[in-house]
């Protein structure tokens, strides 16, 4: 197995890798990729899912079901972070990693099965259990199996090939586009629950990283650290403060991305369903023509993500973390509020793939710079927790965003004139989410000051105790 001190500086690293080093990297992206597939896969299916069990609610009231649905998606998700990490430090990242495929796979597959909207939130909230705890996971994994010169960088590509799961998920709802909006949900929730057949693979040949298990074979000496303890994480200065700190950086990206970047539909939905009816087409043509540029619109941001996390890791590589993730940070903000406050048409997608870019650019450096706060003993808990908590608060980020916007709507509304048409009224509330999503935009900027105390690791070993 290759190691750091077998590093050829001549050589790119992806060919220094043995064959079992790129089953790793294989399994764990690939757990990976499907756990985003499945993410994606939810938000396309979600509207429609919701509007087929509950028929007798009004749009409105569905509306805010499909907000909560998300909600209950992305608790449950945290959930299962904070859990699985702790887990997989204790008895193995690989074995965890089996278990938290097969049920999110598994759930997935049931959501597809739901007789109301009681079970829908039920097998929504499971299906988070397992969604989150993979990429915590799969970061301690790959981070512990890989030589030293490799990764950050594969780590990096992990994270950018989770735009492959994305970029399916679109492609397979564009597939869809030509069915009944009220079954084909269900076909995409049985898309979704194809990974679990990846478990097989996983416990057949995956083992345990070597550093995993000197950590733990030293844990179990007289007077040994505990693994996978949040009790050792915050117990010690040093982990503690890179817990917090962590978790503030993740905060303001997975609430911007879950709580803004991912409601872009609401924006695109309009614009598409106006330049649909304006071609005169049914109304079964016109929902059908919204379900594929849902699609795309999804598929075009992914493609700006993969783009920039591939960016991101470049960058982190040559000038830093700490510099990369500053400009990453601000670049989200900025391109939000621009994509916001002027996508208008079907030819403005383009600034769909400028704000994928520009948001999940920092998710690559998730993948490269957390597992690089914490030793390996702590290594999947202190990501996962990082990673993890910002998700309770990103839960509430579809409530605060429908709350703020049916504020600023109201205000509109009663602004108007009292002979002002629903046509006026669906304008000024248009108007009230762009402004909404702005405001709501500004969580990107609290990176920035997590930055301010954490540490540059550019060119430093991992932690180990």
């Amino acid at each position: 197995m290759s190691t750091a001190s077998t590093y050829n500086p001549d050589l790119p690293w992806y060919k220094q890798l043995s064959s079992y080093h790129w089953f790793v990297f294989f399994v764990a992206s690939a757990a990976w990729c499907f756990d985003c597939l499945d993410q994606q896969l939810f938000i396309l299916a979600r509207d429609n899912a919701v509007k087929a069990l509950s028929p007798g609610m009004d749009a409105l009231n569905q509306g805010k079901m499909s907000g909560w649905a998300m909600s209950v998606f992305v608790a449950g998700w945290a959930t299962g972070g904070l859990f699985f990490g702790a887990i997989g430090d204790r008895i193995g990242r690989a074995k965890t990693l089996a278990l938290t495929v097969l049920i999110y796979s598994l759930f997935t597959g049931l959501s597809s099965f739901a007789a109301d909207m009681t079970q829908f939130m039920i097998y929504r909230a499971l299906t988070g259990l397992g969604v989150g705890g993979v990429f915590g996971l799969a970061v301690a994994l790959v981070a512990d199996a890989l030589p030293e010169f490799a990764r950050p960088k594969a780590l990096g590509l992990l994270q950018a090939l989770s735009a492959v799961g994305n970029v399916t998920a679109g492609l397979c709802a564009m597939a869809l586009s030509g069915t009944d909006p009220m079954v084909s949900w269900k076909y995409l929730f049985w898309i979704g629950s194809v990974p679990a057949f990846l478990c097989i693979f996983i416990m057949l040949r995956l083992k345990e990283p070597e550093k995993w298990v000197a950590a733990k074979a030293a844990s179990k000496e007289a007077g040994g650290k505990a693994m996978g303890s949040y009790m050792s994480l915050f117990g010690e200065k040093r982990w503690r403060a890179s817990a917090l700190l962590g978790m503030l950086l993740c905060v303001a990206a997975v609430v911007g991305l879950w709580g803004v970047g991912f409601f872009s539909n609401k924006l695109v939905a309009p614009a598409i369903a106006n330049a649909l009816t304006a071609e005169n087409l049914s109304p079964e043509e016109i929902a059908k023509g919204k379900q594929w540029w849902a699609a795309a619109n999804l598929i075009v941001m992914n493609l700006g993500a993969f783009c920039g996390m591939t960016a991101f890791s470049k960058g982190a590589h040559r000038f830093g973390r700490k510099p990369v993730f500053a400009t990453a940070f601000v670049a989200a903000f900025v391109s939000t509020i621009f994509f916001y406050q002027n996508f208008s048409t079907r030819s403005d997608i383009w600034m769909s793939f400028v704000m994928g870019f520009c948001q999940l650019a920092l998710f690559a450096g998730f993948a490269i710079y957390l597992p690089e706060l914490f030793p390996t003993r702590l290594r999947s808990t202190g990501v996962s927790f990082c990673y993890n908590v910002g998700r309770f608060i990103a839960a509430s980020g579809p409530l605060t965003l429908g709350q703020l916007q049916a504020n600023l709507g109201a205000k509109a509304v009663a602004a108007l004139p009292a002979t002002a048409d629903a046509a006026a009224k669906a304008a000024a509330e248009l108007i009230a989410f762009r402004n909404a999503a702005c405001y709501l935009s500004g969580v990107f900027l609290l990176g920035l000051i997590a930055l301010m105390f954490l540490p540059e690791t550019k060119g430093r070993p991992m932690p180990e105790d």
